[in-house]
């Protein structure tokens, strides 16, 4: 995990999009058990409360659980609750952003196809 106290994005959802970022790379796989919040405030020097603040947005999304007296894991298809929210965002903002730069520049719908098809 990396956390960038300069970032505009408060810490606690840092916190937050790194758990996912460790979920959707399998490092913390479905069912699986996740540092707790005092694991992760020692690790990297940040408030507990700022931490627990980050994981119960994971809490509030599914993604998380947490079991009392033995930990927090992740829930199962707290993956694909990831994977779609992340595509809502990169349909909404990051396309709609490209495909408005690109009528800005004048390229038509077929340039644009045929570079997105050479590069995936």
């Amino acid at each position: 995990m990396k956390f960038d106290e300069s970032s505009h994005l408060p810490l606690f959802e840092q916190v937050a999009q790194q758990i996912e970022a460790a979920i959707l790379s399998d490092a913390f796989p479905e069912a699986s058990q996740i540092p707790s919040t005092t694991e992760i405030s020692k690790q990297f020097q940040i408030n507990p409360a700022t931490v627990l603040k980050g994981m119960n947005l994971l809490v509030d999304k599914a993604i998380i659980e947490k079991k009392r007296g033995i930990g927090v894991f992740v829930k199962q298809g707290a993956k694909k609750i990831i994977q779609e929210e992340k595509r809502t965002y990169f349909f909404n903002q990051e396309i709609s952003q490209l495909i408005e730069e690109a009528k800005r520049l004048d390229i038509t719908l077929s340039e644009l196809i045929t570079k997105i098809e050479s590069g995936y």
